[in-house]
């Protein structure tokens, strides 16, 4: 009697050690996409005029976004695609790679927006490619909100 009473306490323990790994992974990327999203807060107020350009809030942001993006694809496991409020959609998971690339090439983007960035101008003309691949993975991979 205590062996199954043992058992099903341990099943019981592995199993929600599954659940809270899977819902700390959503945590973990929810957190990390957070960031992103408020680190080019600041560029796109730059953007639009309502805040001057400032030059180390850019490579600042930016930096944020290319070391968020490198750690992203990892925290979206198989076992992580419900639970936890995600508004990752299904396709994640059916196009892994596709999603997986927009990564890198935000990271890439971000980097290189580092090195070109200056001024208004230099951050109007190279934002495009950040923020588009920002567009591309909402588009395709996260759940509209309603």
């Amino acid at each position: 009697m205590k062996l199954k009473i043992a058992t099903i306490v341990g099943l019981a323990v592995a199993f929600s050690g599954v659940a809270v790994a899977q819902t700390d992974v959503i945590a973990q990327r929810k957190a990390i996409l957070k960031q992103v999203g408020e680190a080019t807060k600041p560029i796109a107020a730059m953007m639009k005029g309502e805040a001057p350009f400032d030059q180390a809030v850019v490579q600042k942001s930016l930096g944020a976004i290319a070391d968020d993006a490198k750690k992203l694809p990892a925290l979206f496991p198989a076992d992580s695609k419900t639970g936890g409020d995600t508004a990752a959609l299904p396709k994640i998971w059916e196009d892994k790679a596709k999603f997986e690339d927009l990564f890198a090439k935000l990271a890439a983007a971000a980097t290189a927006a580092q090195g070109t960035i200056k001024d208004q101008a230099s951050l109007k003309a190279n934002m495009g490619s950040v923020f588009g691949a920002c567009k591309s993975c909402h588009d395709d991979f996260r759940a509209k909100k309603s």
